[in-house]
């Protein structure tokens, strides 16, 4: 309990760790306060994955969030910044396992992009929720350590878990 009477204690805010673990793979490792089957539904239905895969202090708007999810299906996201030319990510599911695990391709880069794999391992009513990005190459991984597109994922998952920890509370 904490100070306000009969209320119940406040969650703690869980850690978000980001790992090189070789020259071509980045790993993000973060547990989110609620079951497996509803941190999966945030990364594929549309309407939610929306709420929360765009860090809120960096300046980007999501204008259009396509998401066939399904081995073989394709994803569209489409990013504006401070008014500028819309950008647009896109890849195709690679594997699709409800509740447990996802892999996806990101498609934009003149490289081939990283394949993305998040696997949800449910413990305890929470999520562990583990991102494995394998690069094209040392280089790419680099450039993308560079740019700073890896350094929103902490403020995007706190914003996954205040999402789905509202959903369950609803």
């Amino acid at each position: 309990m904490n100070a306000r009477s009969g209320s119940e204690p406040t969650p703690t805010k869980n850690r978000t760790t980001v790992e090189r673990k070789s020259d071509r793979e980045l790993v993000v490792t973060r547990t989110i306060n609620r079951p497996a089957r509803f941190v999966f539904e945030a990364f594929t239905k549309p309407e939610l994955f929306k709420r929360w895969w765009v860090p809120k202090s960096c300046g980007l708007t999501l204008l259009s969030c396509e998401l066939d999810v399904r081995v073989g299906g394709t994803y569209r996201l489409v990013f504006s910044h401070n008014g500028s030319e819309p950008m647009a990510v896109f890849g195709r599911y690679l594997e699709v396992s409800p509740h447990s695990r996802l892999a996806w391709t990101n498609d934009e880069g003149d490289d081939g992009g990283a394949i993305t794999t998040v696997t949800f391992e449910e413990q305890a009513g929470k999520t562990l929720l583990v991102f494995h990005d394998l690069y094209p190459s040392k280089e790419a991984l680099d450039a993308a350590i560079a740019s700073g597109s890896t350094s929103g994922m902490s403020e995007t998952l706190d914003q996954l878990d205040e999402l789905v920890v509202t959903l369950g509370a609803s």
